[in-house]
């Protein structure tokens, strides 16, 4: 396979355009009783916005969550992997793969029995995931296709599983983004969210929270030199995301069946897991 093969998006059935290099952006389980109540926040999550703001630190994006978070983002992604059941042929997806780290390990996963699809908005991130792909995997079945995730270019009941890691905040309309999620998987498939949290453990989360919002911010700007502050919204578009319970309602409201939620490393993150009903 070529350069480009895990780009080829022939046998895919979805309605979007597959997005190559240096093409230009076109358009168990505890659950918390409630959400660490924070100040109002009103982030800016106009489309154009965060893909400027992404395409903008994309080159150094990998670099620099793995060492914001002393690699357990690494670790959070093979957990999810692991609470899913890939047991069918049909295609996985993995909503705002950005550079395809889940993706690829879903992939891994897999081993070739299912096929796994990328999707995302910023053309620069899927030129960094198709790099990946081509270097870690290369003749694995995984394809990256540029789409909105509050309109996915798939047909209904169509993935086993679908996944989002730390990017369903950043979709404009939440429960769009869910609602789609849910429609393009098969009935008894999962639909998975890995996402940050708020810490409740008292005292852990006064300093994470000093942490989120005012050294990471410094150190990833300074390397990141983007315009758009990009360092800046991740702790706040954190801090108005709902999580724990919050979170649950929506997902079972948008028409999941037993959600769980599993939190990660003292409630920095927290995985949430649900069941598409199969009638």
């Amino acid at each position: 396979m070529g350069a480009l093969g895990c780009l080829d998006l022939q046998n895919t059935q979805f309605r979007g355009s597959p997005v190559t290099p240096n093409m230009p952006a076109p358009s168990e389980i505890t659950v918390p009783t409630e959400t660490p109540v924070t100040k109002s926040i009103t982030v800016d999550k106009s489309g154009d916005r965060v893909r400027d703001m992404f395409a903008q630190i994309a080159p150094r994006y990998d670099l620099m969550n793995h060492v914001l978070s002393l690699g357990i983002d690494i670790r959070w992604r093979k957990q999810v992997v692991r609470m899913l059941n890939l047991d069918s042929n049909l295609p996985i997806l993995d909503c705002c793969t950005g550079t395809g780290d889940l993706a690829l390990m879903l992939a891994r996963q897999v081993a070739g029995r299912a096929e796994v699809i990328g999707s995302d908005f910023c053309a620069p991130m899927l030129e960094r995931a198709a790099a990946k792909h081509q270097a870690q995997l290369g003749e694995a079945p995984v394809r990256f296709v540029q789409a909105d995730s509050q309109q996915l270019p798939f047909d209904d009941n169509m993935f086993q599983a679908v996944t989002v890691a730390f990017g369903l905040r950043n979709v404009q309309d939440t429960d769009l983004g869910i609602a789609e999620m849910i429609r393009v998987c098969a009935p008894g498939g999962q639909v998975c969210v890995l996402e940050f949290s708020q810490p409740t453990l008292p005292g852990f989360r006064q300093l994470y929270q000093a942490y989120f919002r005012h050294v990471l911010p410094r150190i990833g700007q300074r390397f990141a030199k983007n315009n758009q502050a990009a360092y800046d919204y991740l702790p706040n578009s954190v801090l108005e995301f709902p999580s724990g319970a919050a979170l649950v309602e929506r997902l079972e409201h948008a028409g999941l069946q037993q959600v769980m939620i599993r939190p990660l490393t003292l409630g920095v993150a927290s995985i949430y897991l649900g069941r598409k009903p199969t009638a």
